[in-house]
């Protein structure tokens, strides 16, 4: 097996990473919210009925962002159900999911639970420009936001939240470019009623941050236009444009699924490119970075049939991936594509937090526990803070049907403000150790710290209930750093984590 090889230099940066970066996201699906965070019953609810057991793993995960309430949920989504005394709220369809929506859970209790998350936890709104609009959005706006003195504002205090929420970051709407959206529009219905939307809501605070819908997928036949037409509308008057994308092993075929990250990072660097491209074109100096705010390993394939089977129930089990260790090296190799465009984006969600193709895993009045997904996400949250150096990978490549030629190697590092170094690396072969060397100039490290690594004998292995702890990480042997040279090996099928000082 050829040795794969990189050279890391501080001179050579790709860019800051922002915190924001380790989101995650909870909408009204399934078991997301009820029985997965919010569970009144469980003999670990606190007083506001959060499940405290979930709320340690929430804590662990190391999420930054959580974008709420949708999601396609979004789309049919009346705020005002979601406020006031929570035994007084209707009762109603979500057309997203053929389910029914209790509103038990709305906007207070959102905010209340980041406040336990803790101060890292930021507020990430999506407002319904589906089937409602401009009004709609700058009256949540003013609910959420407003001091007092006004009638939404009061209302608010009147509710019980004397502070506002202080929502800095809202979404402009979800997956708009797709039919399956309720009020789904063209680019050009969209580009406006975005715009408009985008103007009072800075008549409101200049200073919030927007997000523009993207494409729902580079797949999406109007991917690209898309872009183009809604930021000609909406460039000077939004931050970010989103992005969304899943990925699942189809018929069999690992080698593609290994190299997922191929299409994510072509994905953004399309988009990027069209951005610069609108920008240009407007004269701008201004940069529109962007919001990978749905991502995430995904069996999409198998959900259509299970919506469609569904009578109107209330939070019943949907979309609940048990993921196996594939699942996590592939999960990780998305979190090495992020961090390796780390100078535009800067805000990134997974999708979802619990139970929904989520890394937390509960059962209703049981246990909860972490998915194999859980580590990776977990591991960069924790060590991927700092300036992403520059990867440029040499080594043994593979042929794969969907993704073309790919790396066996994909690989980032990012250095710490104390300057240590962080080596994230998959070895997407799915039989051979691949031998690892990496050039450190210009950096006084001098040892390695810690190999954790995670990898199976099993690679289809996974967490359950009755097994919650069958796949965690474990020490990788032979790891060394001498006169400036990284030296490892990287098992098979696996996610590394290298920390040298």
């Amino acid at each position: 097996m050829r040795t794969a090889r990189f050279t890391l230099d501080p001179a050579f940066t790709v860019g800051q990473v922002n915190p924001r970066l380790f989101g995650s996201f909870v909408e009204h699906l399934g078991r997301c919210v009820y029985t997965g965070i919010h569970e009144p019953d469980h003999p670990a609810a606190d007083e506001a009925g959060l499940r405290t057991d979930v709320l340690a793993l929430v804590r662990e995960l190391g999420v930054t962002v959580i974008r709420y309430p949708g999601g396609n949920f979004v789309s049919g989504y009346k705020w005002e159900d979601s406020v006031g005394p929570a035994e007084e709220r209707p009762r109603r369809l979500d057309l997203a999911w053929r389910t029914t929506e209790s509103n038990r859970f709305g906007l207070s209790e959102y905010i209340a639970f980041l406040k336990k998350v803790g101060p890292q936890a930021e507020p990430m709104m999506a407002v319904n420009l589906g089937t409602r609009g401009v009004a709609e959005a700058i009256a949540l706006q003013e609910y959420a936001n407003h001091p007092a003195g006004t009638a939404l504002s009061d209302l608010r205090v009147a509710h019980g939240d004397k502070d506002p929420f202080g929502i800095r970051l809202w979404c402009l709407g979800n997956e708009m470019d797709g039919p399956w959206q309720t009020g789904h529009k063209t680019a050009e219905e969209y580009g406006r009623i975005a715009a408009e939307t985008a103007r009072a809501m800075r008549q409101i605070d200049q200073d919030v941050e927007l997000v523009a819908c993207g494409s729902s997928g580079q797949s999406m036949e109007t991917f690209a236009a898309w872009e183009a037409t809604v930021l000609a509308e909406t460039y000077d008057l939004i931050d970010h444009i989103s992005l969304h994308a899943y990925y699942e092993e189809h018929d069999g075929d690992r080698d593609s699924f290994l190299a997922s990250a191929v299409d994510m990072e072509s994905f953004i660097e399309n988009v990027v490119a069209t951005c610069d491209h609108v920008g240009a074109r407007l004269k701008s100096k201004k940069k529109i970075n962007l919001s990978f705010d749905e991502w995430n390993v995904w069996y999409m394939s198998r959900t259509e049939s299970e919506v469609a089977a569904l009578d109107w129930p209330e939070a019943p089990r949907l979309l609940e991936d048990v993921y196996s260790v594939t699942d996590a090296v592939v999960l990780g190799s998305l979190l090495i594509a992020l961090l390796r465009h780390a100078d535009r984006v800067t805000v990134a969600c997974l999708a979802q937090l619990v139970n929904v193709i989520a890394p937390i895993m509960t059962e209703p009045g049981g246990p909860a526990w972490r998915q194999t997904t859980f580590h990776p996400f977990a591991q960069a949250a924790k060590y991927g803070r700092g300036e992403v150096l520059d990867v440029r990978v040499s080594g043994p490549t593979y042929d794969t049907k969907r993704h073309g030629t790919a790396d066996l190697l994909h690989a980032t590092a990012v250095r710490a403000a104390d300057g240590t170094v962080t080596v994230f690396a998959v070895n997407r072969s799915q039989t051979d150790p691949l031998p690892l060397e990496v050039a450190l100039h210009g950096m006084e490290l001098t040892s390695v710290t810690d190999h954790s690594v995670l990898a199976d004998a099993d690679p289809d292995a996974r967490n359950t209930r009755t097994e919650p702890d069958r796949v965690t990480p474990h020490a990788g042997t032979g790891t060394t750093l001498e006169a400036g040279t990284l030296r490892a090996t990287l098992e098979p099928l696996s996610w590394n984590v290298v920390r040298l000082v």
